[in-house]
């Protein structure tokens, strides 16, 4: 099954000055949509790359409830997150700020389309190397390495988006986004950081430390499809990449592309493997191109060509 691509449509873009979104937008805008791109822009400067690229750039601010510059569109893509490791702050953004987020969007056009929310897998409880469905048990994976209201604002969120989209009768999808990377981002990009200073990187004690990476071209590609899921009540939908690989594994990969020798630093204060089960992704007909090894090429030959031999 094929589906079109995303043309034609008005749409906003929430988080457009992180990594993810930014290079959505554009793309989104490079295909013939009109897209707004929503971000609290303290940093004014970060407007200009965006608006070059074609995406009209507003200010919103999920924590404290600014929406008045929120437009009428036909799609929300919503991918902005908080990350303060504050309790008051993250809740308020990634909760409560979603569910108001996707209301304002309603209440400029009541006939909005659908309503793309971006989750995490950290949503999951850890289950060794289990690949976990959508309906897997819900915990907190992230508070291991430091990372206390990640996981357990991400699941608030859900809760009040789906109840709002079921109450509003918008279509939704939740998108549990597994490791995306790119060419010029990524967990991936750290450690090769990491590796060039000589440091160890963490890895769990219940090794290997797997996941499904995703790169930045199979995330613009996915939106379609994924959207193809929106529905009342809310749908909730595993999102990641065509291979199930580990930091061990992508490490070594970037030493061999680079010469730099990988170590590492068993721990359990960090991330345990979390492994999406893919089959209601694959449903939809989207078929991931990107494979994990060429992306970790072109993500070195992009940001450190230097390190590339």
């Amino acid at each position: 099954m094929s589906i079109d691509p995303i043309t034609g449509k008005r749409i906003l873009v929430t988080g457009v000055t992180g990594w993810v979104a930014g290079p959505l937008a554009t793309s989104l805008a490079a295909a013939g949509n009109t897209v707004y791109g929503a971000a609290r822009f303290a940093d004014e400067s970060k407007r200009a790359p965006l608006e070059a690229q074609g995406v009209r750039t507003v200010s919103i601010d999920l924590a404290s409830g600014r929406f008045d510059e929120v437009p009428a569109v036909d799609l929300v893509l919503h991918l902005a997150v908080s990350k303060a490791n504050r309790f008051a702050v993250d809740m308020a953004a990634n909760a409560d700020g979603s569910a108001d987020l996707l209301a304002a969007a309603h209440e400029r056009n009541p006939a909005l389309e659908a309503f793309f929310h971006c989750s995490s897998t950290a949503v999951y409880q850890p289950a060794g190397h289990v690949a976990l469905r959508e309906d897997a048990p819900l915990g907190d994976s992230h508070r291991s390495m430091g990372m206390a209201t990640y996981s357990i604002t991400k699941i608030a969120g859900e809760v009040l988006v789906r109840h709002t989209a079921k109450r509003l009768g918008v279509p939704t999808v939740i998108a549990r986004l597994n490791v995306p990377y790119g060419d010029t981002y990524g967990w991936m990009l750290f450690h090769l950081i990491m590796m060039e200073r000589g440091m160890a990187v963490p890895v769990h004690t219940d090794a290997p430390t797997t996941f499904s990476p995703i790169h930045a071209d199979d995330i613009a590609a996915s939106i379609p499809y994924l959207l193809s899921l929106a529905s009342i009540p809310a749908t909730p939908v595993n999102w990641g990449g065509p291979d199930v690989v580990s930091i061990e594994e992508w490490c070594a990969e970037l030493g061999r592309l680079t010469g730099l020798e990988p170590t590492f630093a068993p721990t359990e204060a960090t991330i345990p493997a979390i492994v999406p089960d893919l089959e209601l992704q694959a449903s939809t007909g989207f078929r991931p191109s990107v494979h994990w090894a060429d992306g970790m090429r072109r993500m070195v030959a992009t940001s450190r060509p230097d390190l590339l031999r």
